[in-house]
């Protein structure tokens, strides 16, 4: 029985690297933090991780920014039910790349940087605020609904309540927005 082979250092220094720089993501950070990949969001981390470090040792050509950019944001989507938009996970990508052209050389400066961070950032609990963005309808604007129909907040389009001084006929509503059931009078 032969031991197992180890990983050369480089290998090593670099998979270092990319689990620090992973953790000091805030955006995959406060994904694990709220848990919206469920409870196993610490393990979805460590296996990002894998998924890139093996591109980049089982690949003949060294993966670029973008295709890492990429393997993050499918990855968010699929496993955190997150679509990032903010543009985060590009400069990720490119530290990434960096890592890995550095740790080709023994250069372990940028690891032990983002090693550094992860360990202040250990135990943090992310705050978040929540900008009030304007709605913008690209569909079209609000002049182009009817009467009979009018939008409300989320954009769906609400039926027009009926105004119940328009006859005796008609449903009695209250202030409340419910129709009153009359009984059927005494002839």
């Amino acid at each position: 029985m032969s031991a197992p082979t180890r990983p050369p250092p480089s290998s090593v220094l670099f998979a270092r690297g990319v689990i620090a720089r992973l953790k000091t993501w805030h955006t995959l950070s406060l994904a694990i933090q709220e848990s919206w990949g469920g409870p196993g969001g610490p393990e979805k981390r460590t296996w990002l991780a894998s998924v890139i470090v093996d591109a980049f040792e089982e690949q003949s050509l060294t993966p670029d920014d973008q295709y890492v950019e990429e393997i993050l944001l499918q990855v968010m989507s699929d496993e955190f039910d997150t679509e990032v938009e903010d543009g985060s996970a590009e400069p990720v990508a490119i530290d990434i790349v960096k890592m890995w052209e550095d740790s080709r050389m023994g250069v372990d400066k940028l690891v032990l940087r983002f090693e550094e961070t992860a360990d202040k950032l250990k135990g943090e609990k992310m705050e978040v605020s929540v900008a009030e963005e304007e709605w913008e309808d690209t569909e079209g604007d609000d002049s182009e609904i009817g009467d009979e129909e009018e939008a409300n907040e989320s954009g769906d389009r609400v039926p027009q309540l009926i105004d119940s001084s328009s006859g005796k006929n008609g449903p009695v509503i209250d202030e409340d927005g419910f129709t009153l059931v009359k009984g059927k009078g005494r002839r």
